[in-house]
């Protein structure tokens, strides 16, 4: 149920989540990539409208639906690159505050895959997601007709 249209939001607040979200197109940062790591996070904070959302993004963008619905199970998957699960990695550590996950460890592990600047960029889009997934929840958008803007 909705509970707070968009119209209804402060004057700004879409703007300045929308600002990043240009930024973060412009980061250089693999767009596919970016739609997994997103649904990922999605999955672990439960918003619904966000999942219909990237799974749809990620589809268009050329994602198989068979990485799509296993990425909960990433780990366990055989078909994610090193680089793809140092992202799945990074975002679990950084949506989760995962204090088992050494973070010295994993930046290690993006390093090979990520300058440093790009690893920013990525902190970024992590915790962009995170910050979208509880402004849905919390307005309580309607999942089920989101549709890919071409």
């Amino acid at each position: 149920m909705e509970r707070i249209k968009n119209n209804e939001l402060p004057q700004g607040l879409m703007g300045a989540m929308h600002h990043v979200e240009a930024y973060l197109e412009k980061s250089g940062l693999d767009h596919r990539l970016l739609e997994l790591m997103r649904l990922r996070v999605s999955q672990i904070n439960g918003c619904a409208y966000c999942l219909d959302m990237h799974s749809k993004e990620a589809l268009h963008a050329g994602e198989s639906f068979q990485r799509l619905i296993s990425v909960s199970a990433w780990r366990e998957a055989p078909y994610y690159t090193p680089k793809e699960r140092a992202v799945l990695e990074f975002a679990e550590l950084l949506t989760y505050m995962k204090a088992d996950v050494e973070a010295d460890e994993i930046h290690e592990v993006l390093l090979r895959h990520f300058s440093k600047q790009e690893i920013a960029n990525l902190t970024l889009a992590i915790a962009q997601i995170n910050s979208w997934n509880r402004i849905v929840k919390s307005t309580g958008a309607v999942a089920g007709n989101y549709q890919v803007k071409q």
